[in-house]
């Protein structure tokens, strides 16, 4: 049972019930990490207190990993965790947050769970030029107005469809049958919108420039422009991948004044979605809600599973179901204000997590 403790900022003033007071009101807990993912935490140590307590023993461990730094990703959670301490954390499986959401889609109810994720690689695009005094435009050569034009092309980037193994699972589970690569927003978008938001972005990698650095004075024309380029590339494919995509997208713009740096790279794994695991899933979804089904997706960001599944081959999934809640809304609670979990869907969590204890380690 994997989780991180750690949780993003919150301003109370954009809040309606303090961020940090972990406040019961009307069956729901009121706080920031209620849903990312102090939540699924305390669900982890119910479980596992509940399952001794009976006296319950199981083939193997069962491991209960609380971690910090996800949302930092500073090198002092799970990554020095599990070079540290491997004994300590070693798993053949891992169950963590990234999915769990229902969903109705094509007249069928279906819980996702996340078995791979995109790997995040992030690439740095500077844009060269010569400073100059901003009364005198024409003695310089900005290079903020240069990076404009490439910002605009980076703004229509597109990559060719691609038909990974966890969208194809997904069609699959949901209609019984799954499109070709050509054919996969069109399959998604009869489904819905849900369907749509969830699979563009796995159709291929993304590029969404984020951050701009320029002249720090408002009367020197910039010689240099650094922009950060957030980068997510499908399972498979390496940062070369990436850096090759977005050169050869840049390539018409007449103006070469520019140059690419991969900055950093992270995720990008996968987990089979059969074997125990993956049944402990189908059969938690077919015990709940009878007519259920449980579907395969791709993370469209990253969580911790990934150290897990680099270091150990870990079979991780992303699974803490919620029903009360629905996807859109935790959607958009996550790392917002008024993030909030009702307690219902706590106890949901709670009763899969000792169902997958059970169904895989037995006893």
């Amino acid at each position: 049972m994997l989780s991180h403790t750690d949780v993003v900022l919150a301003n109370p003033a954009e809040w309606s019930h303090p961020p940090f007071g972990g406040e019961l009101i009307d069956g729901v807990v009121w706080g920031r990490g209620a849903l990312d993912m102090k939540g699924e935490v305390a669900a982890s140590a119910v479980a596992m207190a509940t399952l001794a307590r009976e006296g319950w023993r199981g083939e193997g461990d069962l491991i209960f990993i609380a971690a910090a730094d996800e949302e930092g990703g500073t090198g002092y959670g799970l990554a020095w965790l599990v070079e540290a301490h491997p004994d300590a954390c070693r798993a053949d499986y891992s169950v963590n947050e990234g999915a769990g959401d229902r969903v109705e889609l094509g007249g069928k109810t279906v819980y996702l769970c996340a078995t791979a994720e995109k790997m995040t690689s992030p690439f740095m695009l500077r844009v060269h030029g010569r400073s100059g005094h901003a009364s005198m435009p024409g003695i310089a050569d900005n290079a903020l107005v240069k990076a404009g034009v490439l910002l605009t092309r980076l703004g229509e980037f597109t990559y060719p469809a691609q038909l990974i193994p966890e969208v194809e699972g997904f069609f699959t589970s949901v209609t019984g049958s799954s499109p070709d690569a050509a054919g996969v927003l069109a399959a998604a978008h009869d489904l819905g919108p849900i369907a749509t938001e969830m699979i563009a972005p796995l159709v291929g990698m993304t590029v969404s420039p984020t951050i701009i650095s320029a002249s720090a004075k408002r009367n020197v024309i910039p010689a240099l422009v650094e922009i950060q380029v957030d980068c997510r590339l499908l399972p498979g494919m390496t940062p070369a991948d990436g850096e090759a995509a977005i050169r050869a997208w840049l390539e018409p713009v007449p103006m070469k004044d520019w140059e690419l740096e991969n900055i950093d790279h992270h995720g990008g794994t996968r987990a089979p979605f059969d074997g125990p695991l993956w049944g402990a899933v189908e059969s938690f979804v077919a015990e709940e809600e009878p007519g259920a089904v449980a579907a395969p997706i791709c993370v469209a960001g990253f969580t911790d599973s990934h150290w897990m599944r680099e270091a150990f081959g870990t079979v991780a999934y992303g699974f803490f179901p919620s029903r009360e809640m629905d996807a859109a809304t935790g959607a958009r609670l996550i790392h917002s204000a008024d993030e909030r979990v009702p307690v219902s869907d706590l106890e949901l969590g709670v009763r899969w997590l000792r169902h997958a204890a059970r169904a895989v380690c037995g006893g």
